[in-house]
């Protein structure tokens, strides 16, 4: 598994854990690892972020099947 599949199983991870509450989920763990300054954990869930939104806005998101 590359990087960028990384980053999609930890956005699909959040997706399935906490839906609707995704972003807040997301921005706590940005704001935890920026309290002990740790760049390369923010960095990551940035992207993870980044991938999230992107997720959820893809029409049917979050709809079961």
């Amino acid at each position: 598994m590359n990087r960028d599949q990384e980053l999609w199983a930890v956005a699909l991870w959040v997706e399935k854990n906490h839906g609707d509450q995704g972003t807040t989920y997301i921005s706590g763990q940005v704001e935890r690892l920026t309290s002990v300054n740790d760049d390369g954990g923010v960095a990551m869930w940035r992207e993870v972020a980044d991938r999230f939104e992107r997720l959820r806005s893809t029409p049917g998101a979050g709809q079961a099947s």
